[in-house]
């Protein structure tokens, strides 16, 4: 698949199984989210990737948020199985350096491209993924547990494994619904 039909293709899909990436593939995944936009090279990114057992420590940091928030049982029980919707999920966190021209906004901005970068080395490779966030990324419960400090952040959970079925086609859009020219 070339780069362009890649990039005009680009679906999130919920549906995934076994295997993840591994070796050589979630080696391209991790360089491809290295090389992400990033002002006066400050690297402002960290990824936790959760397999495995892994995925069982990402449950219990949802859940305990979910409990600190006095969430009812199905909103706790929805927590702890999340992370098992994937056979990986990686955390992608802005680690924000203080920096006189690159404010954290644009730090975040980063990370958040880097994820986009990371899903599409996914799909080049065969694999499938899905960018998710929610109110749980924000809480001091997650934040505690991924060690962030100051303008830190969680800018998403990439859930990434083999596709379970067929991708849907891209929706078409109207183009001059979106842009304008000055």
């Amino acid at each position: 698949m070339d780069a362009l039909e890649l990039l005009l293709n680009r679906r999130s899909m919920a549906k995934l199984e076994a295997p993840a990436p591994e070796g050589k593939a979630l080696e391209n995944i991790i360089r491809a989210g290295l090389r992400a936009p990033d002002h006066a090279n400050l690297t402002p990114w960290r990824f936790v990737i959760a397999q495995g057992s892994g995925l069982h420590k990402l449950s219990d940091i949802l859940v305990k948020a979910a409990i600190a928030d006095n969430n009812d049982e199905a909103s706790v029980a929805k927590m702890k199985s999340a992370p098992f919707r994937a056979p990986m999920v990686i955390t992608i966190i802005a680690r924000v350096t203080p920096h006189e021209k690159v404010p954290a906004f644009e730090q975040h901005l980063s990370a958040g491209c880097a994820v986009q970068a990371m899903q599409m080395a996914a799909v080049a490779q065969g694999f499938q993924g899905i960018w998710r966030s929610g109110n749980l990324m924000f809480h001091s419960e997650v934040r505690n547990a991924f060690g962030l400090e100051g303008d830190d952040q969680v800018v998403g959970f990439l859930y990434l494994g083999t596709p379970e079925g067929t991708t849907m086609k891209v929706p078409e859009r109207e183009l001059n619904k979106f842009v304008e020219f000055l």
